[in-house]
């Protein structure tokens, strides 16, 4: 088992959704794109929804409230796209 150390503070300063990507800005300039459908209660969203996100713990997640999702910064630059299931996002 692997485990993701940070060698520099790694936090969100910006979101942004285009392309069916979700690309997000980092404070020490990094930007990270991966596809939607890592996320699919992103993927599902509105517009509007997408666009009512939060940086959340100063910068170590973004949170969109409204559609229940919490993505933390360590796991995007792990590569690790949501656990849900198509089945449990059916529900």
């Amino acid at each position: 088992m692997t485990t993701l150390i940070l060698d520099t503070e790694s936090l969100v300063v910006q979101v942004t959704v285009k392309d069916e990507k979700l690309v997000v800005e980092m404070i020490d300039g990094r930007s990270l794109s991966v596809p939607l459908s890592w996320y699919p209660r992103l993927l599902h969203a509105s517009p509007k929804e997408l666009q009512n996100w939060q940086i959340f713990g100063d910068g170590y997640a973004i949170e969109w409230a409204d559609l229940d999702e919490h993505i933390g910064i360590e796991g995007l630059l792990a590569g690790k796209c949501s656990g849900e299931s198509s089945k449990s996002f059916e529900r």
